[in-house]
């Protein structure tokens, strides 16, 4: 359903939440890719809460133009870039932080879980705010350049063999800096999480999803 999120600056915003009908485990954050809450993100959020996560998708964009959902065609490739270049780091946080907050009034643990935009954003959530337990990095393109930074909280990564964006040479020499980080490297592009996109790869998507369900059932 939706609801509404208020960040420490006073924005509003919008978000996807669903909490799951029976035993809550914990809250999970889930952090959207370039293309908004769109109906994929949505799908990730209904099926944590399928596996006893109350899970909420904060709306990144709302900061730019409300109501954002994208496609993932050239176009929409090209407009998300163009949104996700208008949105500073720190306000993407802060909507994030919101969505944690209301999460933890439940008195529950919270991790966050990221998508390509959203997979650096929950590295940088790891690194630079408190109040959640655990993080998870998909294919976050932005992670190598903040590999300097230290997590506060576990993290798990997963990254594609082939991710052009994201060149493995780039990948070791972050693991080089993290080497007690348990990241996982897949024989599959960027994007392979995503059904609706031509890189998803079922087999590393499967793999990905029980590892980090493993490692949600470990820390939150």
């Amino acid at each position: 359903m939706n609801i509404d999120l208020t960040a420490a600056d006073g924005h509003t915003l919008s978000a996807w939440r669903v909490t799951p009908a029976g035993d809550v485990k914990g809250g999970l954050v889930v952090i959207q890719e370039i293309f908004g809450v769109n109906d994929h993100i949505r799908s990730v959020v209904a099926r944590f809460a399928g596996e006893g996560y109350d899970a909420i998708a904060p709306a990144l964009f709302d900061r730019v133009e409300p109501g954002i959902e994208l496609g993932y065609e050239s176009d929409d490739v090209q407009r998300g870039r163009e949104l996700r270049g208008k949105v500073a780091d720190g306000d993407a946080l802060a909507d994030i932080e919101a969505a944690i907050d209301r999460l933890k009034a439940d008195g529950r643990k919270v991790a966050v879980v990221g998508y390509c935009w959203g997979g650096s954003l929950a590295w940088a959530t790891a690194t630079r705010l408190a109040g959640i337990d655990a993080a998870i990095c998909y294919y976050g393109g932005q992670v190598p350049d903040m590999a300097d930074e230290s997590p506060k909280v576990p993290v798990m990564l997963h990254f594609g063999e082939t991710d052009a964006s994201i060149p493995l040479d780039r990948v070791e020499a972050f693991r080089q800096k993290h080497p007690d980080l348990p990241l996982h490297i897949y024989p599959a592009g960027h994007g392979f999480n995503c059904e609706q996109r031509g890189s998803y790869d079922a087999d590393s998507a499967a793999k990905a999803l029980e590892r980090t369900l493993a490692f949600l059932a470990e820390h939150v």
